[in-house]
Protein backbone atom coordinates (compact mmCIF):
# COMPACT_ATOMS: atom_id res chain seq x y z
CA UNK A 1 0.00 0.00 0.00
CA UNK A 2 1.82 3.49 -1.12
CA UNK A 3 0.93 6.48 1.47
CA UNK A 4 0.68 9.91 0.58
CA UNK A 5 2.25 12.94 1.69
CA UNK A 6 -0.41 15.36 2.91
CA UNK A 7 1.97 18.12 4.91
CA UNK A 8 5.35 18.85 5.05
CA UNK A 9 5.50 17.85 8.57
CA UNK A 10 4.08 14.42 7.18
CA UNK A 11 7.26 14.72 4.72
CA UNK A 12 9.51 15.10 7.70
CA UNK A 13 8.29 12.86 10.23
CA UNK A 14 7.86 9.94 7.62
CA UNK A 15 11.53 10.43 6.29
CA UNK A 16 12.47 10.68 9.67
CA UNK A 17 11.57 7.27 9.99
CA UNK A 18 13.38 5.71 7.12
CA UNK A 19 16.84 7.38 9.19
CA UNK A 20 16.88 10.61 6.62
CA UNK A 21 16.54 13.80 8.53
CA UNK A 22 15.06 16.35 6.17
CA UNK A 23 15.20 20.12 6.58
CA UNK A 24 12.65 22.15 6.37
CA UNK A 25 13.52 22.96 2.76
CA UNK A 26 13.47 19.22 1.44
CA UNK A 27 10.33 18.57 3.45
CA UNK A 28 8.47 21.43 1.40
CA UNK A 29 10.08 20.64 -2.23
CA UNK A 30 9.19 16.85 -1.52
CA UNK A 31 5.78 17.57 -0.81
CA UNK A 32 4.60 20.26 -3.56
CA UNK A 33 7.00 17.73 -6.06
CA UNK A 34 4.30 15.19 -5.50
CA UNK A 35 1.30 17.32 -5.02
CA UNK A 36 2.86 19.27 -8.33
CA UNK A 37 2.97 15.97 -10.12
CA UNK A 38 6.67 17.42 -11.52
CA UNK A 39 9.74 15.77 -11.11
CA UNK A 40 12.60 16.96 -8.33
CA UNK A 41 15.85 17.58 -9.62
CA UNK A 42 18.55 17.86 -6.38
CA UNK A 43 21.45 19.16 -7.12
CA UNK A 44 24.88 19.50 -5.13
CA UNK A 45 27.90 18.28 -3.92
CA UNK A 46 28.89 13.92 -4.36
CA UNK A 47 28.02 12.47 -1.10
CA UNK A 48 25.42 14.91 0.44
CA UNK A 49 22.22 12.71 0.12
CA UNK A 50 20.51 13.12 -3.14
CA UNK A 51 20.48 9.86 -4.02
CA UNK A 52 19.61 8.34 -0.21
CA UNK A 53 16.37 10.94 -0.43
CA UNK A 54 15.45 8.70 -3.31
CA UNK A 55 15.71 5.99 -1.28
CA UNK A 56 13.89 7.28 1.57
CA UNK A 57 11.04 8.62 -0.37
CA UNK A 58 10.06 5.06 -2.07
CA UNK A 59 10.66 3.76 1.25
CA UNK A 60 8.25 6.43 3.04
CA UNK A 61 5.63 5.99 0.67
CA UNK A 62 5.85 2.11 -0.14
CA UNK A 63 6.48 2.38 -3.70
CA UNK A 64 9.06 0.65 -5.87
CA UNK A 65 12.46 2.48 -6.32
CA UNK A 66 13.31 2.27 -10.23
CA UNK A 67 16.94 3.68 -10.75
CA UNK A 68 18.42 4.38 -13.60
CA UNK A 69 22.37 5.01 -13.15
CA UNK A 70 23.53 7.64 -15.69
CA UNK A 71 26.76 7.84 -17.46
CA UNK A 72 28.29 9.03 -20.26
CA UNK A 73 27.39 7.29 -23.70
CA UNK A 74 24.09 6.47 -22.46
CA UNK A 75 21.22 6.31 -24.88
CA UNK A 76 17.87 5.15 -25.55
CA UNK A 77 17.59 1.48 -26.06
CA UNK A 78 20.08 1.57 -22.62
CA UNK A 79 17.45 3.54 -20.84
CA UNK A 80 13.97 2.53 -22.81
CA UNK A 81 13.69 -0.56 -24.17
CA UNK A 82 15.44 -3.12 -26.60
CA UNK A 83 13.77 -5.83 -28.40
CA UNK A 84 14.74 -9.58 -27.06
CA UNK A 85 15.53 -10.80 -30.45
CA UNK A 86 16.89 -14.07 -28.94
CA UNK A 87 13.99 -14.89 -27.82
CA UNK A 88 12.13 -14.01 -31.06
CA UNK A 89 14.83 -16.72 -32.96
CA UNK A 90 13.75 -18.55 -29.97
CA UNK A 91 10.04 -18.54 -30.69
CA UNK A 92 10.12 -18.36 -34.38
CA UNK A 93 12.40 -21.76 -34.49
CA UNK A 94 9.75 -23.34 -31.61
CA UNK A 95 6.65 -22.40 -34.44
CA UNK A 96 8.05 -22.95 -37.13
CA UNK A 97 5.76 -26.03 -38.41
CA UNK A 98 2.92 -23.69 -37.92
CA UNK A 99 4.71 -20.56 -39.72
CA UNK A 100 4.73 -23.08 -42.43
CA UNK A 101 1.36 -24.83 -42.49
CA UNK A 102 0.40 -20.90 -42.49
CA UNK A 103 2.35 -19.37 -45.21
CA UNK A 104 1.85 -22.98 -47.50
CA UNK A 105 -1.92 -21.74 -48.20
CA UNK A 106 -0.31 -18.81 -49.83
CA UNK A 107 -0.85 -19.28 -53.76
CA UNK A 108 2.02 -16.13 -54.21
CA UNK A 109 5.17 -14.84 -52.31
CA UNK A 110 2.58 -11.69 -51.99
CA UNK A 111 0.34 -13.52 -50.10
CA UNK A 112 2.61 -15.12 -48.08
CA UNK A 113 3.56 -11.87 -47.37
CA UNK A 114 0.32 -10.52 -46.37
CA UNK A 115 -0.04 -13.67 -44.58
CA UNK A 116 3.00 -13.29 -42.48
CA UNK A 117 2.61 -9.70 -41.47
CA UNK A 118 -0.67 -10.05 -40.29
CA UNK A 119 1.01 -12.43 -37.26
CA UNK A 120 3.52 -9.39 -36.41
CA UNK A 121 1.56 -8.91 -33.63
CA UNK A 122 2.75 -12.19 -32.21
CA UNK A 123 6.44 -11.59 -32.41
CA UNK A 124 6.14 -7.50 -31.98
CA UNK A 125 4.58 -7.59 -28.49
CA UNK A 126 5.34 -6.59 -24.91
CA UNK A 127 6.28 -10.53 -24.42
CA UNK A 128 9.66 -9.82 -26.24
CA UNK A 129 10.30 -6.26 -24.80
CA UNK A 130 12.89 -5.58 -22.58
CA UNK A 131 12.35 -3.10 -20.51
CA UNK A 132 14.76 -0.73 -19.06
CA UNK A 133 14.10 1.71 -16.30
CA UNK A 134 12.47 4.54 -18.19
CA UNK A 135 9.51 1.96 -19.39
CA UNK A 136 9.76 0.12 -16.43
CA UNK A 137 8.43 2.78 -14.57
CA UNK A 138 5.58 3.98 -16.91
CA UNK A 139 3.99 0.38 -17.05
CA UNK A 140 4.50 -0.24 -13.38
CA UNK A 141 1.08 -1.51 -12.39
CA UNK A 142 1.92 0.08 -9.13
CA UNK A 143 3.11 3.72 -8.08
CA UNK A 144 7.14 3.99 -8.15
CA UNK A 145 10.10 6.44 -7.75
CA UNK A 146 11.99 6.84 -10.69
CA UNK A 147 15.54 7.55 -9.69
CA UNK A 148 17.68 8.92 -12.11
CA UNK A 149 21.13 9.49 -10.33
CA UNK A 150 23.98 11.71 -11.47
CA UNK A 151 22.16 13.32 -15.26
CA UNK A 152 24.47 15.38 -14.82
CA UNK A 153 27.14 12.40 -16.07
CA UNK A 154 24.91 11.84 -19.38
CA UNK A 155 25.41 13.36 -22.58
CA UNK A 156 23.45 16.48 -23.81
CA UNK A 157 21.46 14.38 -26.09
CA UNK A 158 20.51 11.64 -23.50
CA UNK A 159 19.20 15.16 -21.71
CA UNK A 160 16.82 16.57 -24.34
CA UNK A 161 15.94 12.64 -25.13
CA UNK A 162 14.39 12.66 -21.12
CA UNK A 163 12.52 15.63 -21.85
CA UNK A 164 9.11 13.94 -23.71
CA UNK A 165 9.31 11.69 -21.48
CA UNK A 166 9.46 14.47 -18.21
CA UNK A 167 6.12 16.11 -19.87
CA UNK A 168 3.85 13.67 -20.88
CA UNK A 169 4.61 10.33 -19.03
CA UNK A 170 4.73 8.02 -22.22
CA UNK A 171 6.58 6.58 -25.30
CA UNK A 172 6.32 5.66 -28.76
CA UNK A 173 7.01 2.47 -29.92
CA UNK A 174 6.86 2.25 -33.70
CA UNK A 175 5.65 -1.47 -33.47
CA UNK A 176 3.34 -1.10 -30.57
CA UNK A 177 2.17 2.62 -30.65
CA UNK A 178 1.77 5.05 -27.78
CA UNK A 179 2.90 3.81 -24.49
CA UNK A 180 1.27 6.09 -21.43
CA UNK A 181 2.22 5.76 -18.17
CA UNK A 182 -0.77 3.51 -16.09
CA UNK A 183 0.74 5.82 -12.61
CA UNK A 184 3.14 9.09 -12.86
CA UNK A 185 5.98 8.19 -11.19
CA UNK A 186 7.45 10.07 -8.17
CA UNK A 187 10.48 10.98 -10.41
CA UNK A 188 13.51 12.06 -8.79
CA UNK A 189 16.92 13.11 -11.14
CA UNK A 190 20.36 13.62 -8.59
CA UNK A 191 22.93 16.20 -9.99
CA UNK A 192 26.83 16.55 -8.90
CA UNK A 193 26.77 19.87 -11.08
CA UNK A 194 29.61 18.53 -12.98
CA UNK A 195 28.16 20.32 -16.37
CA UNK A 196 25.36 22.81 -16.14
CA UNK A 197 21.92 21.21 -17.14
CA UNK A 198 20.00 22.64 -19.81
CA UNK A 199 17.23 24.88 -19.12
CA UNK A 200 14.62 23.29 -20.45
CA UNK A 201 15.39 20.05 -18.12
CA UNK A 202 15.22 22.45 -15.12
CA UNK A 203 11.77 24.18 -15.92
CA UNK A 204 10.35 20.88 -15.48
CA UNK A 205 11.62 20.00 -12.38
CA UNK A 206 11.23 21.92 -8.86
CA UNK A 207 14.77 22.43 -8.21
CA UNK A 208 16.81 21.58 -4.48
CA UNK A 209 20.10 22.47 -3.69
CA UNK A 210 21.55 19.98 -1.42
CA UNK A 211 24.88 21.53 0.40
CA UNK A 212 27.21 20.05 2.89
CA UNK A 213 25.48 20.03 6.58
CA UNK A 214 25.62 22.32 9.25
CA UNK A 215 27.73 20.96 12.10
CA UNK A 216 24.28 20.40 14.26
CA UNK A 217 22.64 18.65 11.34
CA UNK A 218 26.06 16.60 10.63
CA UNK A 219 26.68 15.31 14.52
CA UNK A 220 22.26 14.39 14.12
CA UNK A 221 23.14 12.37 11.34
CA UNK A 222 25.69 10.77 13.00
CA UNK A 223 24.14 10.00 16.43
CA UNK A 224 21.09 8.27 14.30
CA UNK A 225 22.94 6.21 11.96
CA UNK A 226 26.17 5.52 14.24
CA UNK A 227 24.62 5.20 17.70
CA UNK A 228 27.53 3.12 19.03
CA UNK A 229 29.56 6.46 18.86
CA UNK A 230 30.75 7.94 21.92
CA UNK A 231 28.89 11.42 22.01
CA UNK A 232 32.44 13.22 22.73
CA UNK A 233 34.02 11.58 20.03
CA UNK A 234 31.31 12.34 17.81
CA UNK A 235 31.42 16.01 18.23
CA UNK A 236 35.24 16.53 17.61
CA UNK A 237 35.30 13.84 14.66
CA UNK A 238 32.08 16.65 12.86
CA UNK A 239 34.18 19.27 13.89
CA UNK A 240 37.03 17.82 12.36
CA UNK A 241 35.08 16.90 9.21
CA UNK A 242 33.63 20.42 8.95
CA UNK A 243 37.39 21.97 9.31
CA UNK A 244 38.61 19.90 6.04
CA UNK A 245 35.41 20.93 3.94
CA UNK A 246 36.69 24.91 4.48
CA UNK A 247 40.49 24.11 3.52
CA UNK A 248 41.38 23.99 -0.21
CA UNK A 249 40.88 20.31 -1.24
CA UNK A 250 40.79 18.37 -4.15
CA UNK A 251 37.83 16.34 -2.71
CA UNK A 252 35.81 17.23 0.37
CA UNK A 253 34.96 14.43 2.85
CA UNK A 254 31.13 13.44 1.90
CA UNK A 255 28.74 12.73 4.49
CA UNK A 256 29.03 8.83 3.88
CA UNK A 257 32.23 9.36 4.30
CA UNK A 258 32.53 10.84 7.73
CA UNK A 259 29.68 8.29 8.66
CA UNK A 260 32.10 5.43 7.61
CA UNK A 261 35.04 7.22 9.45
CA UNK A 262 32.78 6.85 12.72
CA UNK A 263 32.19 3.56 12.15
CA UNK A 264 35.54 2.86 12.10
CA UNK A 265 36.22 5.09 15.34
CA UNK A 266 34.02 2.48 16.56
CA UNK A 267 35.48 -0.25 15.09
CA UNK A 268 39.22 0.77 16.60
CA UNK A 269 37.33 1.23 20.17
CA UNK A 270 38.81 4.95 19.51
CA UNK A 271 38.24 7.37 22.83
CA UNK A 272 39.85 10.59 21.84
CA UNK A 273 40.78 12.35 18.26
CA UNK A 274 44.73 12.00 18.98
CA UNK A 275 47.66 12.41 16.74
CA UNK A 276 47.41 8.83 15.96
CA UNK A 277 44.47 7.85 15.19
CA UNK A 278 44.26 10.99 13.14
CA UNK A 279 47.24 9.43 11.05
CA UNK A 280 45.79 6.10 11.08
CA UNK A 281 42.05 7.31 9.88
CA UNK A 282 42.63 10.07 7.74
CA UNK A 283 42.61 7.81 4.66
CA UNK A 284 39.35 6.50 5.30
CA UNK A 285 37.95 10.70 4.57
CA UNK A 286 40.18 11.84 2.12
CA UNK A 287 40.59 9.90 -0.79
CA UNK A 288 43.65 11.65 -2.71
CA UNK A 289 46.97 11.49 -2.14
CA UNK A 290 47.14 14.99 -2.03
CA UNK A 291 44.85 16.04 0.25
CA UNK A 292 46.16 13.28 2.34
CA UNK A 293 49.73 14.73 2.73
CA UNK A 294 48.21 18.52 3.10
CA UNK A 295 46.04 17.20 5.92
CA UNK A 296 48.78 15.50 7.86
CA UNK A 297 51.50 18.48 7.26
CA UNK A 298 49.36 21.03 8.85
CA UNK A 299 47.46 18.74 11.06
CA UNK A 300 50.94 16.89 12.63
CA UNK A 301 53.38 20.14 11.43
CA UNK A 302 51.95 23.40 11.98
CA UNK A 303 53.38 26.17 11.90
CA UNK A 304 55.36 27.45 15.52
CA UNK A 305 54.92 31.10 14.89
CA UNK A 306 51.85 32.81 15.79
CA UNK A 307 51.90 34.99 12.85
CA UNK A 308 52.52 32.11 10.53
CA UNK A 309 49.45 30.16 11.94
CA UNK A 310 47.30 28.98 8.90
CA UNK A 311 43.93 31.81 8.04
CA UNK A 312 40.84 30.79 10.09
CA UNK A 313 39.63 29.11 7.35
CA UNK A 314 41.62 26.57 7.23
CA UNK A 315 41.19 23.32 9.48
CA UNK A 316 44.68 23.74 11.31
CA UNK A 317 46.05 21.33 14.14
CA UNK A 318 43.33 19.51 15.63
CA UNK A 319 44.10 18.68 19.10
CA UNK A 320 41.08 16.21 20.29
CA UNK A 321 40.75 18.46 23.35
Amino acid sequence: MTTVFDSTKTVKTELGKQNYIASDEIATIVYLAQKLGKPLLAEGPAGVGKTELAKAIAAATGRELIRLQCYEGLDESKALYEWEYSKQLLYTQLLRDKLNDTLGKAESLSEAADKLAKEEDVFFSTRFLLQRPLLKAILSETPTVLLIDEIDRADAEFEAFLLEILSDFQVSVPELGTLAAKHRPFVVLTSNNTRELSEALKRRCLYLFVDYPTLQEELAVVHLKVPNLNPKLAQQAVEFVQRLRKADMRKSPSISETLDWANALVALNATNLDKDVLEDTLSVLLKHEADLQKAKRQLMSPPQNPKQRPPADDFGRFSGN
